[in-house]
Order: structure tokens, then sequence, then C-alpha cells
């Protein structure tokens, strides 16, 4: 069967939206009793497989079922996409949660909140044709007719990544451990951790992405707030990405004292749309209602991006931010200089004919590629990357609604105008932000901030099985 996928930029078995194209090596237990002789394996009416013996006895199987956690521990398949279907990770999953509500004790239904990805709403109202901001103000609506609790802005989240990427790459610089690499993308973790393990590991940056830190926001502070433990709350995420699910599925993501996930469910731009056709709602026929706050000393949050690209603009961020801390320049305008294409560009910062800062962006694996041959001959000039799987970031993620064949330029820039339209504020100037961050984790510690906004990544082992799946 031919690949959903891009053709045009494979590496070996490797797409740009990765489907499941390498090995799963998931190892299957056998439960082997002594005594029972041969066996044949049979396929029932209801279509159950039974192992019937030698002696006439037979026993129904189970079937076997890979997890997410599974698939982040296989060194097989790099990464997830839609052509996988998880069961765990789907608007099925709300509704359950959601149904589940209706029938419990007045006093004991489970909090569902829901976190809005800009890239998300910005595809949505490229399709609605309706403004962005409006188009978030819907959905807040639409949510909470079905029975959701609390609708927040992620893009309030990305804040702190943000601020933490900054924080971080200045410490880095100082010490020189460069390059450092963005961690936002879940597919370019993957393929790090299990293609280049170990090598890439320590370029990476250890700032949790703006899906995380809303984890970490709503199963912490938010449930404080609320006077209830982090399982009390069911925090849904929409994204442009299929490979947040298995972001959101990392065990480092798991609060072990309450046994819960930061993050429940995550549904992407095209699941959401799926849960409005099922549901007979159109959000042109909804009005809108302003998206909650997370805390009680912040008003309502309109919904805002980031300046610097439809990925969240850590480059920009960080160079600006970098600039002015290491070397007292203020930088007016980032001017970005392409490359070999329009996904691999590069910023510097020169003072008297001196560079003194070098970052550039990498999105799609033919550029990813690129960059790790050159940290593996040690000829990397840049200090940052911004790395994104994805062609063209994450406004082009592949939970993305999809155009008609031939039409996917003309929607990806529809929806880039649709983002544009958000107001895009740097991350210090979001209203909040500095005084959630001071009532949250300020005066606790640096090792709570580190615990909440920050994680570690691990290089998986490479499996040999005689028994390995070519898919």
């Amino acid at each position: 069967m031919a690949s959903p996928f891009s053709g045009v930029l494979q590496l070996t078995d490797l797409d740009d939206f990765i489907g499941p194209s390498q090995d799963c090596v998931k190892p299957v237990k056998v439960d082997a009793r002594p005594g029972r002789g041969g066996a044949k394996i049979q396929v029932g009416d209801d279509g159950s497989y039974f192992q019937v013996h030698q002696d006439g006895g037979a026993r129904r199987l189970e079937r076997a079922r890979v997890s997410l956690d599974d698939c982040l521990a296989c060194s097989g398949c790099v990464t997830s996409a839609e052509t996988v279907l998880i069961a765990q990770q789907s608007h099925e999953e709300l509704r359950k949660v959601l149904d589940a509500n209706q029938t419990a004790a007045p006093a004991r239904p489970r909090l569902v909140v829901v976190s809005l990805s800009p890239q998300s709403t910005a595809s949505l109202a490229a399709r609605l044709q309706l403004p962005a901001a409006d188009t978030a103000k819907r959905l807040a609506s639409f949510f909470r007719s079905i029975g959701v609790h609390y609708v927040f802005d992620a893009a309030f989240s990305r804040s702190f990544s943000l601020l933490e990427s900054q924080r971080e790459f200045v410490e880095r610089f100082q010490s020189q451990a460069l390059p450092v690499l963005t961690s936002a993308c879940p597919g370019w973790i993957c393929y790090a951790e299990k293609t280049h393990g170990s090598f890439l590991l320590p370029y990476i940056s250890t700032a949790r992405s703006p899906q995380q830190v809303m984890g970490s926001l709503v199963k912490d502070f938010f449930a404080q707030q609320q006077h209830v433990t982090p399982d009390k709350i069911y925090h849904v995420t929409v994204m442009p990405c299929y490979d947040k699910k298995l972001e959101a599925s990392r065990p480092d993501f798991f609060n072990q004292e309450h046994q819960t996930r930061e993050v429940d469910c995550v549904l992407t731009t095209g699941e959401v749309f799926k849960l409005l056709e099922e549901e007979g709602v159109s959000l042109l026929e909804l009005e809108p209602t302003p998206l909650d706050s997370l805390s009680s000393s912040c008003s309502a949050q309109e919904p805002t991006s980031h300046p610097g690209g439809g990925s969240g603009g850590y480059l920009e961020h960080v160079f600006r931010h970098a600039a002015r801390e290491l070397f007292g320049i203020q930088v007016a305008e980032v001017t970005y200089r392409p490359l070999r294409n329009k996904d691999f560009q590069e910023v510097t910062l020169e003072r008297e004919g001196r560079v003194l800062l070098r970052f550039a962006l990498a999105y799609g694996f033919r550029n990813i590629q690129n960059l790790v041959q050159k940290l593996k001959r040690g000829r990397c000039p840049y200090h940052y990357v911004e790395v994104m799987a994805c062609p063209s970031g994450c406004l082009n993620g592949g939970g993305q609604l999809r155009a008609p064949d031939g039409h996917g330029r003309e929607l990806l820039q529809q929806v880039e105008r649709r983002y544009g339209e958000l107001g895009a504020q740097a991350p210090e100037d979001v209203p909040g932000v500095r005084l959630l961050y001071a009532q949250w984790l300020q005066g606790q510690g640096s090792e709570r901030a580190g615990r909440l906004l920050h994680t570690r990544y691990h290089a998986v082992e490479k499996a040999g099985s005689g028994l390995s799946i070519r898919w």
C-alpha cells in the first residue's frame, strides 16, 4: 500500500509525517504450559482465537495490545500517525468521561478541562472562514455545552515554556554546552531518542513543551485552586499533531502519587472537527463565550499567540533574550536568511563584523537529517536550533484539517493568516504570567520549578528480534 505521507522527503523508510514503517518489536509473552502436546489455532465465529490441543482441550486467547507506552519504549517505529488507531486517546474516551459524570453523584464528578492550542484554532478558523479569536470562543461554547467545565488557552502555558527556554539557553551558552536543540516537537524527540540516542540527547533542551507545561499547571496549580487531587481532573488538550498523544503518554509525565497523567487525552484538530459533526453542531451557530483563566487573580484569557512563527517562536524569543542578556543588544527586528530551502533558515547577531550568535530553524526530516550530520561531523555552526518534524512547522501538523488534493499550499496560507490574527505577545508581557509564576513556583525552591517546567529524555536501546513484524 502506498504511503499516505510525503514521498518527496523520504529518508530511507522515514517520512516527514512518519507512519508505522519500521519494525514493531513489542515482545509477546508466551504462556507455555507443560504437558499439553501440540496445538492448533482456530478462529471462532465471533472472530475470537482459540488454542485447540491434541487432547481436545481448547482455550480462548487474549488479543495482543500495544499501548502508547509500548510505542515509546520500542526501537521500531519512530513515531505515531493518523494511520495508527489509539483507543486511549480519542474523542470517544472524552465522551465516556462526560457520560460517567452524568451518572455520578452530584458531589463526585470529575472536573473536565480542555486546553486549546492556537494552531488548532487557526486551522478550524480557516476551514470555517471565521476570525481565529472568535473560533476559540465558539469552541469554548461547544465544549461547555457537552459537559466540559473549563476551557483554557494553551498559548498561556507556552509563555512558561518560552521563559524557561530563554533562561536555559543563557546558562548553557555561558557554560559552552552548545548547541541547544528545541524539544517542543514530540516527533523530533522520538526520532532523536530512538535513532541517535545518547549522541543527540545532551544537546536537547529540557524545557517542557507547552502541552506538558499546561499539564503541570492544570494538575498541580489549578488542582490546588479547586481543592481537588489531580486524579479528580480529566485534562484534554486539542493539538495540531498526532505525536502529542505519544508525548502525553510518556512515563515522565505520570503522577505516581495520584496515579494520573498530566494530560489524560489529546485530540487532534481533525478529531475535534469529527466530534462537532457527530454532535450535529455547527460553530457558526454558537454564541462566543470567553475562555477561562487558571487563577481567580487573573482576568479571563483572550486567545493569543506568540510572534516568531506558527511553531511558537522559540528561535525568535530566545534570540532576542540572549542578545539582550549576554551582549546588551536590543534586537528590533529578527531577519531570517533562507539556506537550502524555506524550512532551513538562519539568524545571526553580529557586532563589528564578528558573529556573536548564530541561530537556525530546521523543519522537516530532510533538514533535520542535514543538521544531525553536521553535528556528527563536528561542523554545526549554530548555538541554537528550533527543530520541528513537520515541513512548515506546527501549522502544517499531521493532525490539522487537510485540504483537497492540490490545495494544500493555499490552505496553509489561510491557516497562517488566521494564526496571525491572534494577538501576538512576548511571554513576559502576557497578562497573568508573571503573577501566576510567582504564586505557583517562586519561593518554593528551584527543585520544584525544575520538576514542573523541565523534563529529561531517554535513549531507547535497539532491540533485535526474529519475530519482528514488517509493516
